[in-house]
């Protein structure tokens, strides 16, 4: 399986109202970095997974959708809790449909890794059809 991986940070404020979490359950700032990996059977024709631009391309819009926003207000979140895991898979849901859309792609997998400091993160991965 091949496998090409790009990133990005993106910044926003939000809160997550339950006890469990403590000190974050007040409305607070967050940097977080988003890696991207998908994962192909096979190379395409230029002996790549995908083009490298595209691929941030796509991170990019999905992170422009987030970038200095209170997430608590967000729509895409309405009734949710905005925990590292649920922004992964948010990250990751929002670049499938992006590949999906995009010309007859051999991607077979989207994983995102949301690093919260450089000590903690959390990831979500897909398999697509």
């Amino acid at each position: 399986m091949y496998t090409l991986t790009v990133r990005d940070h993106v910044m926003v404020a939000h809160s997550l109202p339950r006890p469990a979490f403590g000190p974050a359950q007040g409305l607070h700032g967050a940097t977080f970095v988003a890696e991207l990996t998908v994962r192909a059977r096979e190379l395409d024709e230029n002996a790549t997974v995908l083009d490298i631009g595209l691929l941030s391309g796509m991170l990019g819009e999905v992170l422009d959708g987030l970038r200095y926003r209170n997430l608590d207000e967000h729509p895409d979140f309405e009734g949710r809790l905005t925990t590292t895991e649920a922004l992964a898979r948010h990250i990751a849901e929002g670049v499938a449909e992006r590949l999906a859309a995009s010309r007859g792609t051999r991607i077979v997998g989207v994983s995102v890794v949301l690093r919260e400091n450089p000590d903690a993160w959390a990831g979500y991965s897909l398999d697509l059809p």
